[in-house]
């Protein structure tokens, strides 16, 4: 279940969300940029949960929640979720060596659902590719976006290979071939698209600026607009962590 939860760390901090706000709604993109701080850190899932229900044990104190409002973002909860987390590095420092008897976790995800996944975002690449390529000055992001899908049929015909898979191997290669694309859409985004977004950002954060520090909020930042620039130019985030 181990491996299975942290390719599932989106989702199960989502569900778990709902859950304790008692309401299934979508979680907005500020949300996601949280989770994505909250995962690029290395920060458990176990301590993301935790750290979840104290933030709303201490909302329900406040004059808010007495009040009957409900917590409405994820943004509440980022101070309780990194004390949770050192609280969990602190105990597991003091656990000593884990026994090594626990037997191996079943892969999270089938060859199949690995080899569509690749598929389907070599397509949307392509295609995000037709649309910079026709566009002034897209032709050097539209043959990084080729050379990308590329990539992934490449990373496809390995995984037709016989032996166990290597999902932290693949996983590693795909988060560098996302970084490599995220770097290419920051560098030739339109200025005014830029600034929208960022005032975007600057809305959703005004009630929870005062809760998070300056290293947490240029995290977030580069989270959000990351996240932001793939959606607008339909190009799809290539992680594991978005397989689900």
């Amino acid at each position: 279940m181990e491996r299975l939860n942290y390719f599932n760390y989106f989702t199960e901090i989502e569900e778990h969300f709902w859950r304790k706000r008692g309401a299934h709604i979508l979680v907005s993109p500020l949300d996601w940029a949280i989770v994505e701080t909250w995962q690029k850190a290395g920060i458990p899932l176990e301590a993301v949960l935790r750290g979840i229900d104290r933030a709303f044990e201490s909302y329900q104190r406040s004059r808010r929640g007495l009040g009957g409002r409900p917590l409405k973002s994820l943004a509440y909860c980022v101070d309780a979720v990194l004390e949770a987390a050192v609280e969990l590095q602190q105990a597991t420092a003091g656990a000593g060596p884990e026994p090594s008897r626990r037997k191996p976790s079943p892969e999270p995800f089938s060859r199949a659902e690995l080899c569509g996944y690749l598929q389907r975002n070599a397509e949307r690449l392509r295609a995000a590719a037709e649309k910079f390529r026709s566009t002034e000055n897209g032709a050097g992001l539209a043959a990084q976006l080729e050379q990308t899908a590329a990539r992934l049929a490449e990373l496809e015909l390995g995984l037709s290979a016989s032996g166990p898979l290597d999902l932290q191997e693949l996983e590693r290669r795909l988060t560098v071939l996302e970084e490599k694309l995220a770097a290419a859409l920051t560098a030739s985004a339109d200025e005014t698209l830029l600034l929208s977004l960022r005032r975007e950002l600057d809305r959703a954060l005004t009630p929870y600026r005062q809760r998070m520090t300056a290293e947490q909020l240029a995290q977030l930042e580069r989270q959000y607009l990351q996240k932001r620039l793939f959606e607008e130019h339909g190009v799809p985030r290539l992680s594991l962590f978005y397989l689900s």
